[in-house]
């Protein structure tokens, strides 16, 4: 597979904290929010596509298996926000507001 983050994908990422996946997941999310309103669709898709490739990386974690169901749910609900018809009704700051908690748990954790 050919992956943007190449370090992260080698295996550091699994060194990270499930709050610290997260919110790194978070901020790709938050940057295809601001391309988005900046109206340009490809740069937004671009982090997008960024961030489902860190939560495909936080899925193979095999061992944190009580956060899968949560974590493949947000997978689904990004996907369609930012490809699909929004089904699920999502908007830029529910996503921001989920996101948040995760980033404020991470700083907390050092």
């Amino acid at each position: 597979m050919n992956y943007q983050h190449k370090d992260l994908a080698s295996g550091r990422w699994q060194t990270f904290s499930f709050f610290e996946q997260m919110a790194n997941i978070g901020s790709e999310v938050e940057r295809a929010i601001k391309w988005k309103q900046k109206n340009n669709p490809d740069y937004s898709k671009q982090a997008c596509n960024r961030a489902l490739e860190l939560i495909d990386l936080t899925l193979e974690q095999k061992h944190r298996f009580s956060c899968l169901k949560e974590l493949a749910r947000v997978r689904e609900s990004i996907v369609d926000y930012f490809y699909g018809q929004n089904l699920f009704k999502s908007d830029d700051k529910s996503w921001q507001k989920y996101f948040f908690n995760f980033t404020l748990a991470a700083r907390r954790q050092h």
